[in-house]
């Protein structure tokens, strides 16, 4: 009988590196539950969670949410899928998080996406987004189907002042700052895989095929 592990794995890289668009295909092929803090920290705000309040109160203060209560929610998530495999998406961003997360799981691998900014900074600035859901398109690469509005709501689209050009450059160089910090944490550990280049396309092919090595040696006969 052929057993599998599961899989436990952390895709890192700055805003605009194409994140989404490689979680996508990496749960599509693969089967991994995709854990977005972005999504779960959206949906206890809507449904005014415990969590979700104390949340929304740091955000409406202009503050940074605090790693513990960050760190809470996501560990609440992953529990509840705790026999399957996932692939966390947008934490953890600090090593406090990160050392949670250890305190817990054990990481298998964190894939890098190291994209140079320059290019992010140009596919940010045609980047559109539908708030309600989160979802996120470019008018470059991933455009809507019908311009200006979202594909399954057909509600309209619009630029958040982050990807604007002054402030793109300060998230960047903010990431920077919080992220590279983990990253060495992660490398330290040698876990980290980094991918580079400019188009999300050509990097794919080579996060697949590592993904199937991984998955190939995680498999073990009982």
């Amino acid at each position: 009988m052929v057993l599998q592990k599961v899989i436990r794995a952390v895709i890192m890289g700055a805003p605009g590196s194409g994140k989404g668009t490689v979680s996508g295909r990496i749960i599509k092929i693969f089967g991994l539950n995709h854990i977005s803090s972005g999504d779960i920290l959206r949906a206890n705000i809507k449904e005014k969670t415990e969590l979700g309040l104390l949340m929304k109160s740091c955000i409406d203060q202009g503050q940074l949410v605090p790693d513990a209560i960050m760190s809470r929610l996501i560990l609440n998530d992953l529990r509840r899928i705790d026999s399957s495999g996932w692939l966390l998406d947008g934490f953890p961003r600090t090593i406090s998080q990160a050392e949670a997360l250890d305190h817990v799981y054990t990481v298998d691998t964190v894939i890098n996406l190291d994209v140079p900014f320059q290019t992010i900074k140009e596919r940010l600035t045609s980047r559109w987004t539908h708030i309600p859901s989160g979802r996120v398109y470019n008018t470059d690469f991933n455009p809507p189907k019908v311009p200006g509005f979202d594909d399954e709501t057909g509600e309209p689209l619009v630029q958040r002042d982050d990807d604007r050009p002054d402030t793109v450059t300060r998230r960047l160089k903010s990431y920077e700052t919080q992220t590279e910090p983990v990253l060495e944490y992660y490398r330290s550990k040698g876990v980290l895989e980094t991918f580079t280049g400019t188009e999300t396309n050509k990097i794919w092919p080579h996060i697949e095929a590592f993904l199937h090595r991984k998955f190939s040696l995680s498999q073990r006969v009982a």
